[in-house]
């Protein structure tokens, strides 16, 4: 990509184009909306709140993203198969196994970005999006949810959260189901505290056999313009007690 593209680039500072009405200012990469050199903490959370995110790989510049349609997962449509609530029937027993919520996120992040995963070369999560993060985790605006066996982090996530609204970043496994177990808990978690769409960006099959499902990329923004405006921030502690929903 060249400076000549019809992309902008950004400064730091610059504000970003609106998703509604400068929407894939390059026909041929739709829902890129814009470039910039390095990813700023406060950029990254002014760009949440207008339904944009960052992906890119390492070597490449920032690459800032509002696709249409937007994959979302609904709380309350999370898939729990027959086999799957055994599976969590057993953690609910096992005495070793705990839902810790923002009990290392360093650890959490570092994980999703070294786990190799199948068919994936390489990661995303480069040094500097995981310092942002980082950032925002320390301004209470991003969380992590794992899943411990015998003090082992087997699997989880990270997110970001603003007023009722969360935006779901990356899980990874170590063992079997782990990170579909913390996405469970959360699911549980924001369907009890009245927070009704998770925020997944970008389709893939995994994310549908969850429950996960596209939208119209209007209907997402009308949706995070409410859910952002609350001053109501949930207090973001549970435990794996929240997986009783599902059984």
């Amino acid at each position: 990509m060249t400076r000549a593209s019809r992309i902008p680039w950004l400064g730091p500072l610059d504000a970003f184009p609106d998703p509604r009405t400068q929407a894939d200012p390059d026909p041929e990469v739709p829902g890129l909306l814009a470039v910039s050199e390095h990813l700023e903490a406060q950029q990254l959370a002014r760009a949440y709140r207008q339904g944009i995110f960052p992906w890119y790989s390492e070597n490449q510049p920032v690459l800032w993203w509002s696709p249409n349609p937007r994959m979302v997962l609904y709380p309350k449509e999370f898939h729990v198969s027959e086999s799957f609530q055994k599976t969590l029937r057993q953690i609910m027993k096992d005495e070793s196994s705990e839902i810790r919520v923002d009990d290392d996120f360093t650890a959490v992040i570092q994980a999703c970005a070294t786990t190799s995963r199948k068919g994936q070369d390489g990661t995303w999560i480069t040094h500097e999006i995981v310092n942002a993060y980082t950032t925002l985790f320390e301004n209470k605006l991003a969380h992590s949810i794992a899943l411990y066996q015998n003090e082992e982090i087997q699997g989880g996530l990270y997110c970001v959260a603003m007023g009722q609204m969360v935006f779901g970043e990356s899980m990874f496994s170590r063992s079997s189901d782990s990170s579909k177990i913390a996405l469970a808990a959360l699911c549980a978690w924001c369907y009890d505290l009245g927070v009704d769409l998770i925020d997944c960006q970008q389709e893939t099959p995994h994310l549908r056999s969850l429950g996960g499902r596209p939208i119209d990329r209007t209907a997402f923004l009308d949706h995070l313009a409410k859910a952002t405006v609350t001053t109501s921030n949930p207090h973001w502690q549970f435990n794996k007690a929240v997986l009783q929903r599902w059984l």
